[in-house]
């Protein structure tokens, strides 16, 4: 064919292209650290949080959403579409150094996405292995800026130990070498916590001491709104994972003594600020009409450190309500009904399979997920009830399920009913000795997949990395076997 006939054929394709890229809808799923279940205001607290609640009014709060007891757990069930379990086995969370992260092969929601055009970043906490391989410029992001897991993971003299304001314990000479023990545990967790390191993509740039830590959740917030920004005019999906409201906290001075509820309600009020900067950029840039902007909490707040978790019982660590069920919020004004609930059971590994659904994003090959497409629910239809059932582990152990209403804690074979007895008060296993019968059945169909404890055969490999090494040496020295060639920050 002729250039000159064929050329209006090529506009007319990128044209049609380009605008079934300006249908698809964007994604933003915000995950916060340890929020506990009532600490913002859609829920009941006192904590004043303004844009939160704007986002309850114009969206959906999603009543029964599932995380897991623990940090890295819950965010690789969200990345992968998978009970933690399946995905990350492992007993607890993972440790700066650790030999072990999520596999490589495992397949997230950013790599889903980024292989249907999507541009893909992640700003904050990963909390999935600190080895390169295990990190976000290897799983499916473009972009990385952030605290590679938990702020409180490092020297107790550098504020990482403490709450604002309170004394910093002095260093005691040099620090000592970690027994082999204390180095790796068997399973690759290393008890030792070196320097706090701030990186961008693969490269460490800074280390974080008390003071530093004051700025993430503004800096994050800056960096998620260049983020829009930038990317305004492909689809794009942006996991900004903020450090806050994990121990120890660290309100920026703006906030600091202004919310009813201490350092905890301040960073928390913080946190609300930077969900208003954020849905205040998409309706600047006229993006807000397509884009679904997801609020949650990678576990139950810790109430021994001062979280709400009311009227739930539980803290952050246990499968009781207070410890796995978190508060979620959906809004994507035009579609999702504005000023409205579900009761509808959500998990973290939904998430993939529901953005893969409203991206027309095929799904892994060959990889089971346990996520269900959720757009259903998240869209308001009264007809659909995707998800009956929930399994929680608590690492290896499966210690509840959940079917229905009904929810069966295996080891004392107590019987709740959630939808009167949300806080697991009454324990009616007496009473409907068939339920306790069916739930038992379903706990015990788990032996030929995930396993009821230890690592069943369903379950998929941990990464492994040869050689690991913390990203920051003991005296400031930037490990070149751990990322390559990097400068020392003393």
């Amino acid at each position: 064919m002729h250039l000159r006939r064929l050329l209006p054929l090529l506009l007319a394709f990128a044209a049609a292209a380009s605008a079934s890229a300006a249908e698809r809808p964007n994604f933003i799923v915000i995950n916060i650290d340890d929020l506990g279940y009532r600490e913002i205001g859609p829920w009941g607290s006192t904590n004043r949080t303004p844009h939160l609640d704007r986002m309850a009014a114009e969206g959906r709060k999603l009543l029964s959403h599932y995380a897991a007891p623990v940090c890295s757990p819950s965010r690789a069930s969200l990345l992968t579409g998978s009970y933690p379990k399946r995905a990350l086995p492992i007993p607890h969370v993972l440790f700066p150094g650790a030999s072990i992260g999520l596999h490589p092969d495992e397949v997230t929601v950013a790599e889903v996405l980024k292989g249907s055009g999507y541009a893909t970043g992640c700003i904050g906490k990963w909390h999935l292995g600190d080895q390169k391989p295990f990190l976000p410029l290897q799983q499916g992001f473009e972009t990385y800026y952030g605290i590679p897991y938990s702020n409180d993971m490092g020297p107790a003299a550098e504020g990482v130990k403490s709450n604002f304001g309170t004394p910093l314990p002095n260093s005691k000479g040099p620090a000592k070498k970690a027994s082999p023990a204390a180095e790796d545990d068997g399973t690759g967790i290393r008890a030792n916590q070196p320097p706090l390191p701030i990186m961008e993509g693969n490269t460490v740039v800074g280390r974080v001491r008390a003071a530093d830590q004051t700025e993430y959740t503004r800096i994050y917030t800056e960096r998620a709104v260049s983020f829009i920004r930038e990317r305004r005019d492909r689809p794009f999906f942006l996991y900004l994972a903020h450090n806050a409201v994990h121990f120890p906290l660290y309100p920026h001075a703006d906030f600091r003594g202004k919310s009813p509820n201490g350092l905890l309600g301040d960073w928390i009020q913080e946190v609300d600020w930077s969900v208003g900067q954020i849905l205040e950029t998409l309706r600047t840039l006229g993006l807000d009409r397509r884009t679904l902007v997801l609020f949650v909490s990678d576990n139950g707040g810790p109430v021994n450190q001062g979280a709400t978790n009311t009227p739930l019982r539980g803290s952050k660590g246990s499968t009781l309500e207070g410890g796995i069920r978190v508060p979620g919020l959906a809004w994507w004004p035009g579609t999702i009904p504005a000023g409205t609930s579900t009761p509808a059971i959500t998990a973290m590994c939904d998430i993939l399979p529901t953005l893969a659904s409203l991206a027309g994003a095929p799904l892994p090959a060959g990889r089971r997920l346990d996520g269900i497409d959720q757009s259903p629910i998240l869209k308001g239809d009264p007809t659909t009830h995707p998800r009956d059932t929930f399994l929680y582990h608590r690492g290896f152990l499966l210690e509840a399920v959940r079917s229905g209403a009904w929810k069966l804690h295996l080891a004392k074979g107590e019987l709740y009913n959630l939808e009167t007895d949300i806080g697991e008060a009454r324990n009616v296993a007496a009473e409907h000795p068939d339920i306790v019968r069916r739930l038992t059945a379903i706990a015990a169909a788990t032996d030929a997949d995930l396993g009821r404890d230890g690592v069943g055969p369903g379950c998929r490999p941990l990464g492994r990395h040869a050689n690991p090494a913390p990203l920051i040496a003991a005296d400031g020295t930037v490990r070149a076997d751990a990322i390559g060639p990097q400068p020392k920050f003393p």
